[in-house]
């Protein structure tokens, strides 16, 4: 999930996680940075937490940083040192939370007829904020920070600010109350006018996973709060650090510290709070099985980034072959696929297997390396479950290892996490539509380094759509082709909410100009766009006036 495992986390009190390194030389994460500095708001270091200096969290509501009585201590995923301490609240501290959500008026901290100065004031916010992320060292510590907690490359690790920082540049200064605009319809008589506005829902909450531990939570906490919502933001508590401090940076350039409150928390005590706050609508980016339950129990009042299992298509007409091999493996193993809309299933027509697509895409693959972090810790699999899950795929008639297989060498992960070379099984699509097993086996997340690759002929095109069709979940997609015909029947016949269509179409990176999100699914939510805001985080309300001056004519006559 950008499957996220937010209520399946485990409860582990105040001993926190406890794994051992694989081997008793550990990583010195000083081999993959540079030291810098901390900016003045910022309340860690991401160079000295370790083991004798931990980084230590904190909880906010009400406006104040508060601590819990218990504690959970993180492990560095590349050498299993406890290097974080963070709240492990409990259902009894969260009732200030409740409380607060609960108390928060259904007409929220403000809307087009109530406190709209608060439209200019978040505008200033999003200004301001965006000139201290512009700042180098600032981008700089947020990307340091992010590498800490959630290994990855570097280039992975500086999109997250870069995105927010744009993000705040674009909703700057009146772009705020721009979302909130209203229209008028003339109506039946002189001084009758219809106006439709955008209202918020008053308490709310944005629960994000751990793969992007300050794009997701940032985005949308900023995007409730545009709205005129007051939201209760939890991250999964093993990256939450990073959003933390980004709550800070907000204080530091001009958010009030009651406009939102910020929870360390495992999921079934934020299930709840939320319950009991009487939560007016909450933001789910997490695993299918968790947003079915959220569903159920706030009544319908979600939003939802569910799990992803995402498909490409390399279409009947190949071309620039070098390039779609680099970003099919950008899109599969970037972050050892742990993002939502990672590549999980490559359908590729038979004229790219004779190019020899599959072998093109190993010997990409082998390139990636834990050095360097373009090969990442696993936080959500472990390397048994990884090898159980390849082995039963590869007991599917047909199916073979097409490459990698293989847990790293020499690494120094924790054992509680994967350490996967990038991996791909080739399954015929006729036994994957064989059965309900097959089918479930080819279909199935997992959250790594781990991808299905089948293909197909010419005439089977209504093979390939009835195999995506069946699939559950329709978040991203990619139909690699410049045949127009071609891509017109698969958009036709699909619904994923984001789909890439062209020869350099991809799956993965979605930049802050476009919407990101599921279809399909009257709970869809999306990020990024104002279309996106709206639909997640306001309610539409229509308002008529009739005050003119009742004709002298007028006669009253019971219908």
């Amino acid at each position: 999930p950008r499957t996220r495992r937010l209520a399946t986390l485990p409860h582990s009190g105040a001993a926190g996680m406890r794994c051992t390194p694989r081997h008793a030389a550990t990583r010195n994460f000083s081999s993959f940075v540079r030291r810098l500095s901390v900016p003045s708001w910022a309340t860690i270091n991401p160079d000295s937490m370790s083991a004798s200096t931990p980084a230590v969290g904190q909880n906010l509501v009400n406006g104040k940083w508060t601590d819990a009585g218990a504690q959970h201590v993180i492990i560095d995923p590349l050498n299993g040192e406890g290097f974080i301490r963070v709240p492990n609240t409990t259902i009894a501290e969260a009732q200030p939370f409740a409380e607060r959500m609960r108390s928060c008026p259904r007409s929220g901290l403000h809307n087009p007829i109530k406190n709209v100065a608060r439209y200019n004031m978040l505008g200033a916010v999003m200004a301001d904020g965006a000139r201290e992320l512009a700042k180098p060292e600032v981008a700089a510590y947020f990307s340091r920070l992010i590498q800490r907690v959630v290994p990855k490359s570097h280039a992975q690790c500086v999109g997250e600010p870069s995105v927010v920082r744009k993000f705040m540049e674009n909703y700057s200064c009146d772009q705020v109350r721009f979302l909130a605009r209203s229209f008028g319809i003339p109506g039946d008589h002189d001084g009758q006018t219809t106006t439709g506005i955008r209202m918020p829902f008053g308490g709310v909450a944005v629960i994000t996973p751990f793969n992007f531990p300050l794009e997701i939570p940032a985005l949308q906490t900023l995007s409730a709060l545009f709205m005129g919502n007051q939201p209760c933001t939890k991250v999964d508590w093993k990256v939450a650090i990073v959003m933390e401090q980004f709550v800070r940076m907000l204080h530091h350039v001009g958010l009030p510290p009651t406009d939102m409150d910020y929870i360390y928390a495992d999921g079934p005590v934020m299930n709840e709070l939320m319950v009991q706050g009487d939560c007016r609508m909450c933001l789910f980016t997490g695993s299918q099985a968790i947003a079915d339950k959220l569903t159920i129990e706030l009544k319908g009042r979600v939003k939802l980034e569910d799990a992803g299992f995402d498909w490409k298509i390399l279409g009947p007409d190949p071309a620039e072959v070098e390039f779609v091999v680099w970003q099919s493996d950008q899109d599969a193993y970037a972050f050892s696929g742990q993002k939502c809309s990672a590549q999980s299933m490559l359908i590729a027509h038979e004229k790219w297997m004779d190019l020899g697509i599959v072998e093109k895409l190993g010997e990409r693959a082998a390139l990636r390396s834990l050095e360097d972090l373009t090969c990442s810790p696993v936080l959500t699999w472990s390397n048994a479950d990884i090898a159980s899950h390849m082995s039963a795929c590869l007991q599917v008639p047909g199916a073979k290892l097409a490459f990698g297989g293989k847990p790293l060498a020499h690494n120094g992960i924790p054992e509680c996490y994967g350490a996967w070379e990038p991996t791909a099984v080739y399954i015929p699509i006729n036994e994957i539509l064989a059965s309900e097993a097959a089918f479930g086996l080819a279909t199935r997340e997992l959250f790594g380094p781990f991808q299905v690759i089948t293909s197909f002929k010419d005439g089977q095109v209504d093979l390939v759509l009835e195999l995506i069709n069946r699939m559950q979940n329709h978040l991203t997609a990619g139909i690699v082709s410049n045949d127009h015909v071609f891509i017109q029947k698969i958009l036709g016949h699909t619904i994923n909410g984001t789909t890439y269509a062209g020869i350099r179409a991809r799956t993965t990176a979605a930049p802050q100009q476009h919407w990101f999100g599921p279809s399909g699914d009257p709970r869809s939510a999306g990020i990024h766009t104002q279309e996106a805001i709206k639909l997640c985080w306001s309610s539409h309300r229509e308002i008529i006036y009739d005050h003119a001056p009742v004709p002298l004519t007028w006669e009253p006559k019971t219908t």
